[in-house]
């Protein structure tokens, strides 16, 4: 995998700026409304099956569309990604942008899915 150890030292350091959720916690805070979980996946990835009520926003456009789609910088919006990776870059931009309440769910959709909790299609 050395190929991506330039992306790798990129999460790496965006992890040291961001917090962490674990997909339980996420789970929770999105039964309960607190919280919008935003799939940060590509459009194949997230019609293979993703988290139910969840957002689409890829990776690629989430600085275009996060402030029309959720235009309060203090809701929780917890990312994800595949395995936690793209998810902790886009929270990191999102920080930048002045939201204040991101989270990376750790681990990914990877992660939701070995928890056993719900999908959709």
């Amino acid at each position: 995998m050395a190929e991506h150890s330039g992306f790798k030292t990129l999460v790496a350091e965006a992890k040291k700026k961001i917090t962490e959720i674990s997909p339980t916690d996420a789970a929770t805070k999105s039964k309960s409304g607190e919280s919008i979980i935003v799939d940060v996946r590509e459009k194949d990835e997230w019609d293979e099956g993703h988290i139910p009520d969840a957002l689409h926003m890829s990776r690629g456009t989430i600085e275009l569309d996060v402030e029309e789609k959720v235009p309060d910088t203090n809701a929780m919006i917890i990312c994800h990604c595949g395995g936690g990776g793209r998810s902790a870059l886009a929270v990191e931009s999102l920080q930048k942008m002045g939201y204040k309440n991101v989270r990376s769910m750790a681990g990914g959709f990877k992660a939701w899915k070995a928890a056993g909790l719900p999908t959709t299609k």
